[in-house]
Order: C-alpha cells, then sequence, then structure tokens
C-alpha cells in the first residue's frame, strides 16, 4: 500500500516529527488517522504499511508502539455492571 493512501492526511508522518510526544498523545492521533482512512480500508494494512516505512527508523517511537498494537486482535468488550448484570 502507498504511503498516501495509508496516511491521507500525514498525521502519523507529522507524529513522527513531533519533538517530545507521548503515547497518549500519539493515540489521540491515531484515532484520528483511523477515522481518516478511506471507507472500507483496512486498519491493520495501513498500519502495517506505516509500520514498515517508520519503524525502521523509529523503532522507539510511541507512534510505532501504537501502530504494532493496531495489528493485534481488538480487545473483546466486557459488560461493565448494572442493574441489570446484577438481577438479569
Amino acid at each position: 500500500m502507498d504511503l498516501s493512501e495509508a496516511d491521507p492526511k500525514g498525521l502519523v508522518r507529522e507524529s513522527y516529527n513531533i519533538e517530545g510526544i507521548t503515547a497518549g498523545e500519539c493515540r489521540s492521533i491515531f484515532l484520528d488517522w483511523a477515522l481518516s482512512l478511506i471507507s472500507g480500508q483496512d486498519v491493520a494494512t495501513a498500519a502495517g504499511s506505516l509500520i514498515a516505512h517508520y519503524a525502521p527508523i523509529n523503532p522507539d517511537h510511541p507512534m510505532t508502539e501504537v501502530l504494532q498494537a493496531a495489528l493485534g486482535p481488538a480487545a473483546t468488550p466486557t459488560r461493565r455492571g448494572g442493574r441489570i448484570g446484577r438481577f438479569g
């Protein structure tokens, strides 16, 4: 996948250029990035393309960690409680 397709707004590219960016800020940028992908585009495929391009140069960058987490399975939602959970 081409980088212009994987990062249409350049959000990930810019995150790698921000000096002192935190993991929390990278997660926020990641969410904006994921929402900016073309409808139907696979997030894992796009993230893999970005990792292949940026991770070798920036292996310890927080965005690299966030992108790698995107390759794994999504967390299984769990019920958080409430009256229905206690009496249902």
